[in-house]
């Protein structure tokens, strides 16, 4: 049998963008060109 890995470290996570509409709870996801939240849709535009 495998040995399990015990020294796995707990990932740790960017702070992100909250979205306006949903709260800062849910975060927007970055892309090339912009910002957008997967749950209502809200996106905005990168800046340059």
């Amino acid at each position: 049998m495998a040995d399990k890995k015990k020294d796995k470290k707990p990932r740790v996570y960017k702070k992100g963008r909250g979205c306006p509409r949903c709260g800062s709870g849910t975060k927007l996801a970055e892309h090339k060109d912009r910002f957008s939240c997967g749950k209502c849709g809200y996106y905005e535009k990168k800046q340059g």
